[in-house]
């Protein structure tokens, strides 16, 4: 145990007892406690492994690489269309834990070898991504914007066509990039 991450199982939360079921559960699998993201994270030879997170109707337990698991019990989800590598199991109660106790180590030693051998996961690639034809109009008619877009890091690049094509409508979506553009100018990503 990290006395560092202690804070979080500490801390009022309806999910506070199956937090610590599942910290116990993971340490027991012999995976290093630290604190990322402002939650516990395990990790093996410094790589990240797993992690536990809650949310208002479950807490879950994260894969990194859980796309890459076989996920033979069909128990790990995809948080959205867009995460494309991390899965997660999610519980409703103490009760769910328990009952997949042997479930879960089994998924974590699976993770663990994952990661000793190195594997990674098949990410799409930037021009798999649709460009939403408001960007797509702004793109073309300044040249200044397209080189500053291009010099972007392909993880901020995604994350403004990501956010950019969420909205529904295309006035919705033409407000986004208008407010965006000066920050795309200046090398920033969409939360730097």
């Amino acid at each position: 145990m990290n006395s560092k991450v202690d804070f979080f199982f500490d801390k009022p939360s309806q999910w506070q007892e199956e937090y610590r079921q599942l910290r116990m559960l993971i340490l027991e699998c012999g995976l290093i406690e630290e604190l990322k993201w402002g939650v516990p994270c395990y990790t093996n030879q410094g790589s990240n492994v797993s992690l536990i997170h809650g949310f208002k109707e479950y807490c879950a337990l994260l894969f990194h690489k859980g796309a890459l698991l076989s996920d033979t019990e069909g128990i790990l989800i995809q948080q959205t269309e867009n995460v494309q590598s991390a899965r997660q199991v999610r519980f409703a109660n103490l009760q769910e834990i328990v009952e997949l106790k042997t479930t879960l180590k089994a998924y974590i030693f699976e993770a663990i070898e994952v990661e000793k051998a190195g594997l990674k996961v098949e990410l799409k690639k930037m021009n798999e991504y649709v460009i939403p034809d408001e960007f797509q109009v702004k793109l073309d008619a300044n040249l200044a914007l397209k080189i500053a877009f291009e010099a972007l890091t392909p993880g901020r690049q995604r994350g403004y066509l990501l956010h950019f094509s969420a909205a529904k409508q295309a006035k919705t979506r033409e407000a986004r990039v208008e407010k965006y553009i000066p920050q795309i100018l200046c090398g920033k990503g969409l939360t730097d």
